[in-house]
């Protein structure tokens, strides 16, 4: 069993994201320690890109302050390197085809192992075009995480069936960022994603306050929250630390007293 499913096995899991680099790397790696501290069960890295489709304004911004700060795919190798010596977190990169792609992709997914990475996202690539990566993924153990969207309900089973990890469940359509309320029926989505294979299901997109993280937590195994934790970093910058580790402390506990 992998270090991602390991996660989720002692109950429900809150998965805070995070794009590297901004405020800066330095900064980065504290805020993995912090949230790691403050309850995570797993740490989404987002590495920056250029054009990050399936953004929202948020993690946009962050991703143009990060690269305009210089961060590269090889200085966050090196940050995952020294994390790595401090927390045994299970942790996965997010970020997009081309980036994986342009550093060649065995070479990419070959030294995210080696440095004890867990998992990869990719949420441009489509089921459909998923093998290239995953059989990658599968040489070196890193789980290649599926999403599922509320459109894809015929596709879920498909999907379902071929999915390692965790199952990354898109709770809203569009890009990310919060949302005041998310009407999609999460528990049709999980109940069909069981029924095919017995592998953790986790909700993102829109969500962003304990209320909303615990109503999907309810509904899955897990939650994931990105846009809020990203916000905090572009207000208070250097000094964001200390209000990131408050708030994933208060999600975790939200999502982890749902039984």
């Amino acid at each position: 069993m992998s270090k991602i499913q390991d996660a989720f096995k002692s109950g429900k899991v809150f998965i805070p994201f995070i794009t590297c680099g901004d405020p800066s790397l330095e900064v980065t790696e504290q805020i993995v320690y912090a949230m790691a501290e403050a309850g995570a069960g797993i740490i989404e890295l987002g590495i920056p890109f250029s054009d990050p489709t399936a953004e929202g304004p948020v993690i946009q911004e962050a991703n143009m302050r990060a690269l305009s700060g210089g961060v590269t795919t090889d200085k966050i190798f090196d940050m995952v390197a020294r994390i790595r010596k401090n927390t045994g977190i299970p942790m996965a990169f997010m970020t997009y085809a081309n980036v994986v792609f342009s550093y060649g992709t065995e070479r990419f997914v070959k030294r995210a192992a080696e440095l004890g990475m867990d998992a990869l996202i990719l949420p441009d690539v489509p089921y459909e075009e998923k093998e290239e990566f995953d059989s990658v993924c599968r040489k070196y153990g890193l789980d290649f995480i599926s999403l599922i969207a509320p459109t894809s309900h015929d596709r879920i089973r498909m999907i379902a069936e071929d999915a390692s990890g965790f199952i990354y469940c898109v709770s809203s359509l569009g890009v990310t960022g919060t949302r005041s309320e998310i009407t999609t029926d999460i528990g049709a989505m999980v109940k069909l994603v069981k029924s095919v294979k017995d592998i953790p299901c986790a909700v993102g997109f829109g969500i962003s306050t304990p209320e909303q993280a615990a109503q999907m937590a309810a509904l899955s195994d897990g939650a994931i929250v990105g846009s809020a934790i990203v916000r905090l970093c572009g207000e208070y910058g250097a000094d964001a630390v200390p209000h990131i580790k408050k708030y994933v402390r208060a999600m975790s506990e939200a999502v982890r007293n749902q039984k």
